[in-house]
Formats: C-alpha cells, structure tokens, sequence
C-alpha cells in the first residue's frame, strides 16, 4: 500500500469517526509493516491484521506491502505504524544504535515471537557455483534495500571474504530475484526467509535455480560473530531439485512496536498466536515453529504488555 493511499484511508476513517460520534465513534486506522510480496510477512501479517480487525472493535488493521525490516522500524518510530515483523539483526542494531544506525531506538519493543528465517542461496541453472565465496565478482541481488535481508546478506557475504565492492550488487525483492535467476540476469541470490517461500518455489520451479548448502565454516563464523544467528537447515523436498536437507543459517522473525503501544492490543497478537494458530498455519507451516519460550532469548526488551502476560502464565 502506498503513503498516499494511506494517508487517503486514513481521512477516510476520520470522517467515519466524525460522522459516527453520536452512535458510538467509529474506528481508528491501525497498520502492520511486513514485506514484500514474495516472502512470507505480507500474507502472514496480513492474516494478523483481519484477526486483530475482529478482535479489537475499536479499530481497523492493515497490513502494509514495505521494503522489509529497516524500513519496518524506522516507520515505527516515526510513529507511521503500530505494529510489525522484523528480523533479529535489524533489532538488534537499531535498539543499540550501531551497524545502519547512527542512533539507538531505545522505545522499540519485541511483542511477540514468530519462526526463524532460513537463509536461502540460490544459483541458477547451469552455474558452476557451489560456496558463496564463488560469487566474487558476480551480480549478487542481496535483498530490497532497507530490508533485513540486505543486512543479513552483507554479513553472509563478509563471512566468506566478499565485500560489496567484491561484487555487482543488486538490490532486489524475493520477487525480482526469482525472475532475474530465471532469466539469468545475476549470479547469485541471497533470501533469508520462511520456507517455503512463494519466489524461491518459483525461481526452483519455473528457473531451474539451485540451492547452496554453506560451509561448516561459514555457519560456525556467524554465529561466533553475531548472536542473533544459529545453525538451521532446509529440510529435504521442500524445493524442487533440493531433494536432501542443506545446512545454512536461521535466525528469527518478531512481532514488535514501540514501547507505547496499548497492552489491549498487544495481548490481541499474543491471543491470535496462542489460540488461532491453526489460522495462521493455513498462511504459512513455519508458524507451527513459535514458541514462546524465545521470548527469554528475545534480542531487545520485550514489551510490558508481554511481560505480564508472560507472567501470568
């Protein structure tokens, strides 16, 4: 959705509000940052937008279509959304100020956990590629700029030695991606995302691309160096041509706010991921992984809100 369609929704919802006062009020405007189309944030978010819409009378939710995680949360502090999914990465640096923030975001907040991202390498058909340290010197889309891909992909891709001035960087979204494999216009790709993912089933399916397993080494420096990071894998026949299970790297995916968002609406989203969850598989299988239980790992404080409902339990 674009800013000028939400400012238009917005007056929209202002004028019912002013027109609907001597009944009760109307609703206010509420949004959630999640991705691109590609991926699994857009429909999963949205899905948490329609229960939350139905949930909370006071207000209507929307999912909004945004570059990613960066974008995500400089939104939210503007005050932009309530509201949004993001990577542990793009948390981190921004609650502490370092890496692509030259100041720290001390309201943001973790509300809720999701699924770990699994990172995906892709090739395609007919490259002779095997490491990440091979596509030196090559077209490398490393994700929509402003998304937590893009961080994700820089750190991958100094883990085997290759800088961006090493590479043609391209900044392009899951979507872009796949098409560019197909039509071999990069070398490689870089996605961290659920599985199994609309754009990597596309660019395997339809493309011919290829998956990469990364090195023992590669996995071991990542999570050495970053602590958002873990050994994950991509189960076998998830993919077309990835018949055997590869190892790479997961980190995982929240649901934040800033530090002001009403308790009321936090526990909604607590609510929808305890009891609906069967709703919320039917979007993606990755949701059947949130557990709770990583809330004690969460990377930045966690909301009051979740706080004590964490107590309470």
């Amino acid at each position: 959705m674009t800013r000028r369609t939400l400012i238009a929704c917005a007056l929209i919802a202002a004028l019912a509000a002013a027109g609907c006062e001597g009944s009760g009020g109307g609703r206010q405007f509420r949004s959630v940052g999640t991705a691109g189309t590609g991926g699994i944030y857009y429909p999963l978010g949205g899905t948490i937008a329609s229960r939350l819409s139905v949930l909370d009378s006071t207000s209507q939710y929307t999912a909004e279509v945004t570059g990613g995680s960066v974008e995500n949360i400089a939104r939210l502090n503007a005050r932009q959304m309530d509201l949004a999914i993001a990577l542990s990465v793009t948390m981190y640096e921004a609650y502490r100020g370092i890496g692509d923030y030259d100041e720290p975001i001390p309201g943001l907040r973790v509300v809720a956990p999701l699924y770990p991202n699994i990172t995906h390498v892709m090739v395609p058909e007919g490259s002779t590629v095997t490491d990440v340290s091979q596509l030196r010197g090559g077209r490398v889309s490393v994700g929509s700029a402003g998304s937590g891909t893009e961080q994700s992909s820089r750190q991958l891709l100094l883990a085997h030695g290759i800088t961006y001035d090493d590479i043609n960087v391209q900044y392009l979204t899951f979507t872009e991606s796949a098409n560019a494999l197909r039509d071999g216009a990069i070398d490689g790709s870089i996605i961290s995302v659920g599985y199994p993912a609309a754009a990597v089933l596309e660019a395997t399916t339809t493309g011919g691309a290829r998956l990469l397993a990364l090195s023992d080494e590669a996995i071991e420096t990542m999570a050495s160096t970053y602590p958002y990071y873990a050994r994950g894998e991509l189960p076998g026949g998830i993919y077309p041509g990835a018949d055997e299970p590869l190892q790479t790297i997961a980190m995982m995916n929240w649901i934040i706010s800033m530090d002001h968002l009403e308790a009321p609406v936090v526990n909604h989203v607590l609510g929808i991921l305890e009891n609906e969850r069967e709703i919320l598989i039917r979007v993606s299988r990755m949701v059947e992984q949130v557990d709770f239980a990583s809330l004690d790992l969460a990377p930045i404080p966690l909301h009051s809100a979740t706080e004590a409902w964490l107590a309470d339990r």
